[in-house]
């Protein structure tokens, strides 16, 4: 049965089907040598396909991956960047080897829950924002959260082009406030609180859609089961329009340990 050229890209190039779709309007994908331009092509069997040159099989279906990660700061998410030092792929240690891919992104700052899996489709479905995966934040600001800073994160601002706002908002007293979001756009908490006159001090992601990190440690992972990873589909809350913002908070955790790659078994 012919699969889209976009589908097979992904698999047989390791990438998330959004990135695969890049490559192919990018110019990057070649089938039996001619330049194809269009994810959705249909590829046959026994046809070439290439990406930057290397040949493409339509992989048997592999044995799905799904990995929850306790990001500390200092770690990057990309696998690609050959001048980081520090990388969030190299704390998890799968037996036997698997080529992961992080679902999204936390920056290097950044820490808490960030996903790895071999499933593009399930990738895309949480990063694209049709879909509307709300993820869940921890915040410490360099001053206290005032109801009118509160009232402009809900209502968003302009910066660098893009439109930035919370979907939801709520203190946790002093400079902490629980953030929600469903949108990924680089560095969006940051750069809306810095717009604000609030710089972000401390980051900490706790909630992916309803797959909540839970008690894993930092710098420690754990494979999901189907149906757990599934729980980062669910979309999430509504707008918060509440004057008090009364949306349900989970408390930061603090803690100070070094990162191990482990996994944590349940």
């Amino acid at each position: 049965m012919a699969d889209t050229l976009g589908k097979l890209v992904s698999a047989g190039g390791f990438l998330s089907r959004r990135k695969a779709e890049t490559a192919v309007r990018s110019g990057r994908v070649r089938i039996d040598g001619k330049v194809v331009l269009n994810p959705a092509e249909r590829v046959a069997p026994g046809m070439r396909v290439t990406l930057d040159g290397r040949p493409l099989e339509a992989p048997e279906a592999p044995e799905k991956w799904y990995v929850m990660l306790n990001k500390p700061a200092g770690y990057v998410c990309t696998a690609s960047d050959a001048h980081a030092s520090r990388r969030a792929l190299d704390l998890i240690v799968p037996a036997p080897p698997v080529r992961l891919f992080s679902v999204g992104r936390l920056d290097k700052e950044s820490c808490g829950l960030i996903l790895f899996t071999n499933d593009g489709e399930y990738a895309d479905k949480i990063t694209h924002p049709r879909n509307g995966i709300v993820k869940r934040y921890v915040v410490k600001l360099a001053g206290a959260l005032t109801p009118a800073l509160r009232k402009r994160m809900l209502a968003g601002v302009e910066d660098e082009g893009e439109e930035l706002r919370v979907l939801a908002v709520r203190s946790l007293g002093g400079c902490r406030c629980e953030l929600r979001l469903n949108e990924g756009k680089k560095r969006e908490i940051r750069r809306l609180t810095a717009a604000l006159g609030l710089p972000t001090l401390e980051l900490e992601r706790l909630a992916v859609g309803a797959l909540e990190l839970g008690k894993l440690p930092r710098g420690a992972w754990r494979r999901l089961s189907e149906s757990e990873a599934a729980l980062a589909l669910v979309p999430g809350l509504e707008p918060d329009h509440s004057p008090a913002g009364t949306k349900n908070a989970v408390p930061s955790r603090n803690e100070d340990t070094q990162p191990q790659p482990k996994e944590i078994v349940k």
